[in-house]
């Protein structure tokens, strides 16, 4: 089985890439960070995993095309896709430029989009296959100071349930995951003072290691049965 992860090259992409990788081929891709994902390809090729890594912007198509061909090159057909791409931008609602809110929905949902819609005709050619988008849980109950963070994620997650319907009968799965707080560089923009607030919010007392949102990724790309659904991995955040 070969896996795409979209944003792999740190955080939860990270995670992922190193959890199928322990029995799939891997393809990831990067597009700021070469220096951590040509670390990461060289760790996982040193323990003998079947994982490269692919420079891709997610914000064009023509970088995601270029995508499509050279994963197809090196490793046949795509059986997964892992949307993880994504960026976050803590600002007022009236601060938002058109162009910043533009921006975080171009990366989180569009880039979605645009790599799914590359893949998926192989998909629905072979009736088979598993589409996984790493929305928030942001996009389930919103944040405030992340309003276009928040509304990019419910956009994924609409696009999820929408395109599971759609796909069903050719033989494709398409869920999400929601994650809560993940102790990854995205909580940088969080001082102690927010984070210790944060932390006592979640009834498991602690934010989640990305190791455990792969987890739950790897779960539903591989659960036959499974589709439309977001998994929601918040240690009772929501609750």
């Amino acid at each position: 089985m070969t896996v795409l992860v979209t944003g792999g090259s740190r955080g939860i992409g990270a995670a992922t890439v190193r959890a199928f990788a322990d029995s799939e081929n891997v393809a990831f891709t990067y597009n700021a960070s070469e220096e951590s994902a040509t670390l990461l390809e060289k760790q996982l090729r040193a323990f003998g995993k079947n994982a490269s890594a692919f420079r891709c912007d997610v914000t064009s198509a023509e970088s995601v095309q270029r995508l499509c061909s050279d994963v197809k090159k090196r490793f046949g057909a795509v059986d997964v896709i892992v949307n993880c791409a994504g960026i976050a931008d803590r600002r007022l609602f009236q601060d938002y430029t058109d162009d910043a809110w533009r921006k975080l929905f171009d990366v989180n949902c569009d880039g979605a989009f645009r790599v799914t819609r590359a893949f998926l005709p192989d998909m629905i050619g072979r009736k088979r296959g598993s589409v996984i988008n790493v929305s928030s849980v942001w996009g389930v109950v919103g944040a405030s100071t992340e309003t276009a963070y928040s509304a990019s994620k419910a956009a994924l997650i609409g696009m999820t349930r929408a395109l599971a319907k759609e796909v069903a009968p050719s033989g494709v799965r398409v869920n999400a995951v929601a994650p809560g707080v993940v102790d990854t560089d995205m909580m940088s923009g969080y001082g102690k003072e927010e984070r210790n607030a944060l932390c006592e919010s979640i009834p498991l007392g602690r934010f989640a290691a990305p190791e455990e949102i792969a987890s739950a990724i790897v779960f539903l790309a591989k659960h036959p049965y499974i589709t439309g659904q977001v998994l929601t991995v918040d240690g009772g955040f929501t609750l």
